[in-house]
C-alpha cells in the first residue's frame, strides 16, 4: 500500500495495480474502517485505490499513519463486508437490446445462451464512475467477453445493460457510450432527489433476472404511477 498527497484536502491510497477481488476488497475494508473516522470528509472506493478526503485542521502525516494503521488492522482482522444482494429485471428483447446480434456474433452463443448466461452470475459492485451512480460490476463469465464498440453511441438510454470487456453495468441516465448493449431495467438506479441517490454501493452484490417485454412495461407503469415498492431496492 502507497499512500499520495492527492490536491491540498485528499489522500490516494493506492493498492497494488489490477483488476483483483482480493484487492479490491481490501480496499474496501479500508473504507468501511475510515467512515468512521471524524476527520475523513469523504470516501471513494474504486478498483485498487482509495481516494479519502480531510478537512483544514487535519494533519496529513497523523492520518496517513492512521490509514497505515486501519490497513494493517484490516489484514489481520476477517472483516465481514456484509455484502447486500440487489436483484435486478432485466428485459433483454428488442427494442432494448440493441446489440445482442453483435455479442452473439462475438461471443458464438445464442441469444438464449448470452441471456442464462449473463443471469447465473452474481456480480460484485467493484467501483462507481464515469457518471453518476455507474456501477462497475464484475466479473463477466469468460464466454461473455466483448470489447466496447468500436464508435461510441452519442446517447444511451438510462437503465439500458451493457457489457464491456468481462464488466457489465447498468446506465443510471442517458449518457454517450461504448458499451455492448443486451437489455434494460425498469429499475432507476440514480435518483439524485433522492437521500441516497444511487442505487448501487462499493461492495454490493448484484444478480440479474430476465423479464419479458410486457413485464418490462408494467414495472415502468407501475413506477410512473407511484405504486411501485423502490424501496426494497434502495432501502
Amino acid at each position: 500500500m502507497k499512500i499520495v498527497p492527492f490536491g491540498d484536502s485528499a489522500l490516494l491510497v493506492n493498492f497494488e495495480q489490477k483488476i483483483d477481488e482480493t484487492i479490491n476488497n481490501q480496499v474496501l475494508s479500508l473504507y468501511k474502517q475510515l467512515q468512521k473516522v471524524k476527520e475523513v470528509t469523504f470516501l471513494i472506493p474504486a478498483y485498487c485505490s482509495l481516494t479519502v478526503g480531510f478537512g483544514e485542521q487535519t494533519s496529513l502525516k497523523a492520518l496517513s499513519k492512521q490509514i497505515e494503521e486501519l490497513n494493517k488492522k484490516s489484514q489481520s482482522t476477517d472483516l465481514n463486508l456484509n455484502p447486500r444482494l440487489i436483484e435486478i429485471p432485466v428485459c433483454y428483447d428488442a427494442p432494448y437490446a440493441l446489440d445482442m446480434n453483435e455479442v452473439m456474433e462475438k461471443t458464438g452463443l445464442s441469444r438464449q445462451k448470452v441471456i442464462d448466461t449473463h443471469c447465473q452470475e452474481t456480480y460484485k459492485v467493484y467501483m462507481l464512475g464515469f457518471v453518476a451512480g455507474f456501477a462497475y460490476l464484475g466479473s463477466l463469465p469468460k464466454q461473455l467477453f466483448c470489447p466496447r464498440k468500436t464508435e461510441p453511441r452519442k446517447e444511451i438510454l438510462a437503465g439500458s445493460v451493457g457489457l464491456a470487456g468481462l464488466q457489465t453495468g447498468v446506465y443510471p441516465a442517458n449518457a454517450p457510450g461504448g458499451w455492448q448493449i443486451i437489455g434494460r431495467t425498469p429499475i432507476p438506479t440514480f435518483n439524485p432527489k433522492a437521500e441516497n441517490p444511487t442505487l448501487f454501493k462499493a461492495g454490493d452484490a448484484v444478480k440479474f433476472k430476465s423479464i419479458s417485454s410486457s413485464e418490462f412495461e408494467e414495472i415502468e407503469k407501475q413506477i410512473s404511477g407511484k405504486t411501485f415498492n423502490l424501496e426494497e431496492y434502495y432501502g
